[in-house]
Order: structure tokens, then sequence, then C-alpha cells
């Protein structure tokens, strides 16, 4: 069986839309028959790879966007003396030789040469100069590496096509790290396909909730220049607050592979927990100032299969008497991870647990007590051993 890490949270939200669904409303879902408030794990993942962006060495992280063709042929101008017409053609080739398709917008060029009036001549030359570089039908993720390396192999080149085996090794090789953790799907060919080295559930409120709204005004500042009286503005904005029961499992075996380097593995693998347990989605962030950390981490090290203790709040969460509902929360996250140890017989082979207040008592049998630090280094070293 692969070497697996599981990533537990417990984090609560104040009143915040931080994901909503096409309606305006925050997202929810049933669970053990109540609703919840949930936060898709894309919204999740998003979060975390803008937190490596931020945080962490940009050179090991790459690019998801329709724009790379444009972007490499940029790079080819720039390190020889060829034309824009010709580094266009010569890296449409290659992604012509690897399987990828890529076309020129015409529709937007149109567009611009019609509506282009409103713009300067210098304004109007950039926006027609940006729409004539190629583009791909869909966001195509490649590393840093293979972006550099795509650039100098069609100047090396010269103007000679390139052989298909040489532009799908290209492509191909030297992932970066957040690739090899979330993966990659390219439509063209599925032998571009990256699989992804970690999976992230949907958080889940582990109480019953339901949206709220929120009516709110705007005051015009000069209202009183103008004699004028009450609002200048009338709205209303949704919003709703739980504990979320967090999720996250690393296939280290997969990350090994797509990375091809046990170092880099372990480094990647102490950065992602920092980010899962760190990170925010920024949606209405600047309404709710929703800036929580979780109130419990609990981190495994499995040598059998990931396993997941969402069903620890089958039944909803509350807090008895004078004891909180995070407390309660870890208490039942706790009595979960027992159960299934004691069930099933998977007792992992390292376990950690921090938390905020009392959460972490529960976790006393079960987990070595430590601090965000010792978390990512004592996780790492589980691993080396």
């Amino acid at each position: 069986m692969s070497l697996v890490i599981d990533i537990h949270a417990l984090q609560t939200l104040p009143p915040s839309l931080i994901n909503r669904d096409d309606t305006g409303a925050p997202k929810s879902a049933v669970f053990g028959g109540v609703p919840r408030q949930r936060v898709s794990s894309q919204s999740w993942k998003r979060a975390i790879r803008r937190y490596f962006r931020d945080n962490f060495d940009k050179d090991s992280l790459g690019d998801r966007s329709k724009r790379l063709p444009g972007q490499i042929a940029k790079k080819v101008e720039e390190q020889s003396d060829w034309t824009q017409e010709r580094a266009i053609e010569a890296v449409e080739q290659l992604f012509k030789a690897a399987g990828i398709k890529t076309s020129v917008d015409a529709a937007k060029i149109k567009k611009i040469e019609k509506n282009g009036d409103g713009l300067d001549k210098e304004a109007l030359e950039k926006a027609l100069n940006e729409a004539n570089f190629p583009q791909t039908g869909y966001l195509l993720f490649l590393s840093p590496h293979q972006i550099e390396r795509a650039a100098e192999e069609v100047t090396k080149a010269d103007g000679e096509k390139i052989a298909k085996k040489l532009a799908q090794e290209i492509l191909d090789t030297k992932h970066s790290v957040d690739m090899s953790l979330f993966g990659r799907m390219v439509a063209d060919d599925a032998a571009y396909n990256v699989d992804a080295s970690v999976q992230v559930a949907h958080a889940l409120g582990i109480h019953a909730s339901a949206p709220e709204f929120d009516f709110f005004t705007a005051v015009d500042d000069l209202a009183e220049a103008g004699e004028e009286t009450g609002a200048g503005m009338l709205g209303t904005v949704q919003m709703m607050s739980s504990t979320l029961y967090r999720y996250a499992t690393v296939n280290i075996d997969g990350l090994r592979a797509n990375l091809d380097s046990e170092e880099v593995a372990l480094q990647a693998v102490g950065e992602f927990i920092e980010a899962f347990v760190k990170s925010m989605p920024t949606g209405k962030i600047n309404t709710f100032a929703n800036q929580t950390l979780p109130d419990l981490v609990y981190v495994t090290v499995r040598d059998t299969r990931p396993v997941s203790l969402v069903n620890a709040f089958e039944s909803v969460v509350e807090g008895a008497d004078a004891e909180s509902r995070r407390k309660a929360g870890a208490v039942a996250l706790a009595n979960e991870a027992r159960e299934i140890q004691d069930t099933y017989g998977l007792e992992p082979k390292a376990a950690f647990v921090l938390g905020i207040g009392q959460t972490a008592e529960a976790f006393e049998s079960l987990a070595e007590k430590v601090t965000m630090s010792e978390l990512v280094a004592n996780v790492q070293s589980a691993l080396s051993k």
C-alpha cells in the first residue's frame, strides 16, 4: 500500500461568504439529513495554490493559463533576433508536434479593430499585438522548466521542425511542485495528464446551519451638500457561520514519482501542510474579515490507506452546557479516529495534533501534541524513517 498523510482540521468561521453558488448564496450540502455550510474543494485548493505563490519559491511553481504559447513566443523573441511572426509560427509548430491545439482569437482581433476608436494609437497597437499571440483552447498547466525549455528548443531549432518525440518530452518532464500535488489534465492528449497526489474534500459544517441576510446601506458623503436625505444605496448580502470539518490526503509515493525527487517531495509535503492549515478563500473577505485559523489540526502518517473522519459529524455536534462547540467537535473527531483504529486495526505510523484551548486534549492517547513549526518537521521526520 502507498504511504499517505491524512490532514484533518476543525475551523470556525464567523459570519462570512467565502464560497457562493450561482445565486450568490453560501454553498451548502445535506449530510446526515441536515443542511450545513459547505466550502467547495476547488475554492480551498485555489486558496492553497495562492498561498504557495505568496509564500514559497515561485521557481518551483507552474502557470495554468490559455496564454502559455504566447508566453513562450515572447521568450523566444527575447532570446533571439526573431520577429514576432517567426516566433509565433515556430511555437505553433512545437505545440502542433506535441498534439496540443492552439489558435488565434480572430473574433477578438476584429472586435478590437472595429471598436478601437476609443483607444489611442499606442494602446490600440498594444491590444492588437497581444491578440495576435496563439492560445490553447483550455487552461494548460506548465512548469517553469517546461516553459523555459520550450523557448530554448524552439530557438535552437532555428526554424527547423521539432520532432514529435522531443516536443512531447519538452512539455512532459520536470513537473512543478503544484502540478505534482494537484495534477494536470490535457484535453488533447491524456498522455500528458499528471495524476494528482493530493485529494481535498469539500469542507463541511459539523452542525446544522442556514444562510442569513445582511441588509446594508451606503451613505452618499456629499448628500448633505445637495440637501438630500436617506441612503445612497440599499442592498442585501447572504452570509453563514459554522465550525467546518476540513480533510485532505497526500499520496507520498505518487508525489515522489511526479517530482522524481525524495528531497523535493519532503519539502513539498511540508509546504502543503502549512498551506492547508493557513490558507483562506478570499470570497467577500473585505466585507467580513473572516481571518480565522483552525481550532484543531490532526495529522496521521499511514502505510495502509487514506481515512476521512467526516462520519464523526453525521450526527450534528452541539456544545453541551459550558462546553464550546469546537471542543465538542474535537471530542467527536477523536472518538471517530479511536473507533476506526480499534475496529479496523488501521493504526497510523505516526500521528500529531495541535489545538487551540482544550481542543487537543481529546487526542491525548492518539497523537503527539505539537506546535505548527514542530508539526511540519515531525511529519517530514516520520516520512524519512
